[in-house]
This record gives C-alpha cells, sequence and structure tokens, in this order.
C-alpha cells in the first residue's frame, strides 16, 4: 500500500508540469539534417498556370513598399530602411543554410535581381516615346 500512495503525489505533481510546459521552438532543418515541414500557408514562388515567378507582386504587398510608394516617390530615408531590413532578413537566414542551399539561394538571389533589372529597363525603354518631336 505504501507504494501506492508514492506513486499517486508523483503523478500528481508531474500533470502540472506538462500543463504549463512551454513549447520549444524546433530546430532549423539545415542544423538537424532532417527535410524542413512544409507549413500549411507556403504560398509557391510561381504562378500555378503561367509558370511565371510572382515574387513581384507579392513585394507589392508589402506594408513597408506600401507605405514607402503612398507619396509616389522613394526616399533616400525609405531606401535605407529596406536596405536595414533586408540585410536583417540575410542575417537570419543565411547561417541557417548548408553550403549545397547556400550557393543555389545566392544564384536565386543574384537572377531574381538580375530578372527585376532588366523588367525595369524594359519598362523604361517601352515607355519612351518611339518618334522624335521635331518642332
Amino acid at each position: 500500500m505504501a507504494k501506492k500512495k508514492d506513486d499517486a503525489p508523483r503523478k500528481q505533481a508531474a500533470a502540472p508540469a506538462k500543463v504549463t510546459a512551454k513549447k520549444r521552438p524546433e530546430p532549423p532543418a539545415a542544423k538537424a539534417g532532417a527535410k524542413p515541414a512544409k507549413a500549411a500557408t507556403r504560398s509557391s514562388w510561381l504562378d500555378a498556370k503561367a509558370k511565371t515567378p510572382v515574387i513581384e507582386a507579392k513585394a507589392k504587398q508589402l506594408n513597408s513598399f506600401l507605405t514607402a510608394m503612398a507619396d509616389g516617390r522613394i526616399e533616400e530615408s525609405e531606401l535605407r530602411q529596406q536596405e536595414e531590413r533586408l540585410v536583417g532578413l540575410m542575417k537570419e537566414v543565411e547561417p541557417q543554410l548548408d553550403d549545397a542551399l547556400h550557393d543555389k539561394v545566392t544564384q536565386l538571389l543574384c537572377e531574381l535581381t538580375a530578372y527585376d533589372l532588366m523588367q525595369t529597363l524594359h519598362a523604361m525603354q517601352s515607355a519612351r516615346p518611339k518618334t522624335v518631336f521635331r518642332g
């Protein structure tokens, strides 16, 4: 009987610890060596039908972008703030990548930047008048 009395307090003491214990965050997949869990709300970087990038559309929905564009101009301070956000995210994400994935993500970022620059230049060239005014 003494054994049952000893067991009862242990069970009661252990129960509150399970209820109040905080869940520890999972280590990054790159460090753990496991495949990352797919988030239920993950959205693709590509349009499902056209297979074209949708990153620009997502960027245009960012609060920071909308706030900066509200007056139709990008101020130097707004550009600095955007750079700070970018650098902060790069510092957060880069250490989590193994070497092979780091190389791929670096290539992705460079290709995305080149694509963005090419789109901007193309839009500027397309907006130029086709004929020269001779008055």
